[in-house]
């Protein structure tokens, strides 16, 4: 078995119900990509949240992922769908890194849907370390388990332990949701929203100071 060492980080950074459960996923493709959820109970009540059903719904499932971006719908089969829902796969990753850009392709190759965490800033490390890393990219979560650093044999029995085929069953029309900060940047507070309306409505208010009167001259001026 060949490993492939990771990136050290810090030289980069300083069984059905009766009824049928249709749930459907759908991805954003964009840089505020998310997630919303609409199932239906055996009792036919229709459900929308962004969180997943709960584990008590049946396990067998018909899952729908659309990219508002590309259009279309596409539908997981039924093996990858529930892998997907009860195991989904996360990748933290930075730039530029050769390891990193390895193990995306492998999951790729193998038709994983996953989520992709970029790590940049301390921000993003601290992120990092709250999700089990050790400095190390990429790091991949299933579920709850951890590989730090890539190794494809390892990767691959990660997957498989967790369901996902081995072979890529993606539909062609799958988009996979763009890469996000680990970190999201933080929200203006509100004095800082404050502050920036304030010296926008004195900067309009300047520019409009300096405009002519509507009955001058051609040859006004202040």
């Amino acid at each position: 078995m060949t490993r492939t060492p990771a990136t050290p980080l810090a030289s980069r950074l300083a069984l059905p119900l009766a009824g049928a459960v249709a749930v459907s996923l759908l991805l954003c493709a964009g840089p505020a990509a998310a997630q919303m959820y609409k199932w239906v109970d055996g009792n036919g009540v229709t459900h929308y949240s962004d969180a997943p059903p709960p584990p008590d719904a049946p396990a067998r499932t018909k899952v729908e992922i659309k990219s508002f971006a590309a259009g279309p719908q596409a539908e997981l089969p039924p093996q990858l769908a529930e892998a997907a829902r009860y195991r989904p796969v996360t990748l933290y990753s930075t730039s530029p890194c050769d390891i990193c850009d390895q193990a995306r392709a492998m999951l790729q190759a193998r038709g994983i849907p996953y989520k992709e965490k970029t790590v940049n800033t301390p921000e993003d490390r601290a992120a990092l370390n709250q999700a089990g890393g050790n400095g190390q990219l990429p790091l991949l979560l299933v579920g709850r388990t951890r590989q730090i650093g890539f190794e494809q044999n390892s990767w691959d029995v990660l997957l498989s332990d967790a369901g996902y085929p081995t072979q890529n069953m993606l539909p062609p029309d799958f988009r996979q949701a763009a890469p996000t900060p680990a970190a999201p940047p933080p929200q203006p507070s509100a004095e800082e929203q404050a502050a920036a309306a304030a010296k926008a409505a004195a900067d309009e208010a300047a520019r409009l100071k300096k405009l002519p009167p509507l009955n001058a001259t051609p040859d006004f001026q202040f």
